[in-house]
């Protein structure tokens, strides 16, 4: 495939910017020169129409004064003759006069016309001497023949210079396009071509580069959003940091556990039947923290690379949080955490089991990590005409109000030394977010500091 050549926006700006002052030259030289030579021969033609209805309808015997006002008035020449071609000639200094001159082809014309018999007779040809279209009309009045001549073109001293000048502006013209489209392009490139470079920077992460404004609207507009990204990119990669230290001690606790109580059993335990099942437990448990992370991480990134796809059934979602809450009963005895439930008899809801059931033990999971001293939860269920309003409420510190819309961020921690009392990842709102919008759920968070969250999301009946 061939590849397209590229060129440089300032290039493209100075080319498109030269051909529009050409054109317009061009323009203003095609009507100054020739549409205005087509005006003028239309003009003279209707002039010397009129002329000869005003001869013709003359009938004064005065007639030789009117020829000589109407000669000098309208640019014309005028020949009374005889069949023998004696006679006068009016305004016969006139540029470009060929009866004056005695043109070959005008005393053809003229002869052609005394021996035709005709009333009137108009004749166009090439005034050969002048080089310029000309018009010459023959009318017969009582006994005499008067030819009227006219150019068809000015051939006037002051349109010449009209016309050579206009040519000296044109040339200059182009010149002065130039200039000024090298001005513009520069002024209008070059703050594009700052932006790039910073932009590429900014690729490069290089999070430090400054966007100045140019003072054209749409650059700026450019700018701002840019800047606006640069911020995002800054935030993006400190909490991606922050993940990675995350999950890497996340990682790390649980295989250090691992190694030392192997190692226990390997050295010491494994005399002891009763310390050596402990420690196996341990490491069981332990083993299972490192496949829930695992598991939120390998879910996380299919539901967002949208490769996951829901399977639709028809279940009890108070049977399942009942389920689910039951498998709490652990830290409700060791630990003292109060859960309590308020829900109706039944509530049946087409969705995705498996995955509803993992937005609630997220949920869970997060309420009981954040709730406050009293270590109390709260998940209600309600029903409205249209819809199941899932809540789960703790009695934490609450989050801030400029926080709320960066918490389902993956990256995202309200509190990176809160201690963990169940098996999270960190991950648990950003796997919520993603399956409640597969499954085109409402859903939210209400906050106030110092006295609690509430996260909801909401079920079509």
């Amino acid at each position: 495939m061939k590849t397209k050549k590229k060129t440089s926006i300032q290039s493209k700006t100075l080319l498109y910017l030269l051909v529009f002052n050409v054109v317009i030259i061009v323009l203003l030289w095609f009507c100054q020169i020739l549409i205005f030579d087509i005006y003028y021969e239309k003009e003279q033609i209707a002039n010397v129409d009129d002329i000869v209805n005003v001869i013709k309808d003359y009938s004064d015997t005065n007639l030789s004064l009117l020829l000589q006002d109407i000669s000098y008035q309208n640019e014309v020449c005028i020949a009374v003759t005889d069949a023998n071609k004696n006679g006068e000639i009016y305004n016969s200094n006139m540029n470009g006069c060929a009866i004056s001159s005695g043109n070959s082809k005008v005393n053809e014309l003229m002869m052609k016309f005394i021996n035709s018999n005709q009333e009137l007779q108009s004749y166009q040809f090439i005034n050969e001497d002048k080089h310029v279209s000309a018009l010459l009309y023959g009318l017969k009045k009582d006994d005499s023949y008067l030819f009227i001549y006219s150019n068809l073109e000015d051939i006037s001293n002051f349109t010449l210079i009209i016309k050579r000048q206009l040519m000296y502006v044109s040339i200059i013209g182009i010149f002065i396009a130039i200039i000024i489209s090298v001005f513009l392009s520069t002024k209008i490139t070059d703050p594009i071509t700052a932006i790039t470079k910073k932009a590429k920077k900014l690729g490069n992460k290089e999070f430090d580069v400054k966007f100045e404004e140019s003072g054209i609207k749409e650059i700026d507009e450019l700018s701002e959003t840019l800047m606006q990204a640069q911020s995002e990119m800054v935030k993006t990669d400190e909490l991606r940091r922050d993940l990675m230290a995350n999950v890497s001690h996340d990682l790390k606790t649980p295989l250090t556990m691992i190694k030392a109580y192997a190692e226990m059993i390997r050295d010491i335990s494994y005399k002891n039947p009763e310390k050596m099942n402990e420690h196996l437990e341990i490491i069981v448990d332990e083993t299972d923290r490192l496949t829930v992370l695992v598991n939120d991480i390998l879910d996380l990134s299919k539901m967002q690379s949208s490769a996951d796809t829901l399977k639709l059934e028809k279940f009890d979602l108070v049977e399942e949080i009942k389920t689910i809450v039951n498998k709490y009963q652990i830290i409700k005895e060791t630990e003292k955490y109060i859960i309590n439930v308020e829900m109706p008899e039944k509530a049946i809801i087409k969705a995705d089991k498996k995955k509803i059931k993992q937005v609630i033990y997220n949920l869970i999971n997060n309420a009981i990590n954040y709730t406050g001293a009293d270590k109390t939860v709260t998940i209600r269920l309600s029903k409205s005409k249209r819809h199941y309003l899932v809540e789960i409420i703790d009695t934490g510190k609450g989050i801030k109000e400029e926080e709320i819309p960066y918490i389902w961020d993956k990256y995202y921690k309200n509190d990176k030394n809160h201690k963990r009392n169940v098996v999270s990842t960190g991950l648990g709102l950003s796997i919520v977010k993603q399956i409640l919008e597969l499954h085109n759920y409402e859903y939210g968070v209400k906050s106030v500091l110092n006295k609690g969250t509430i996260f909801y999301f909401k079920i079509k009946i």
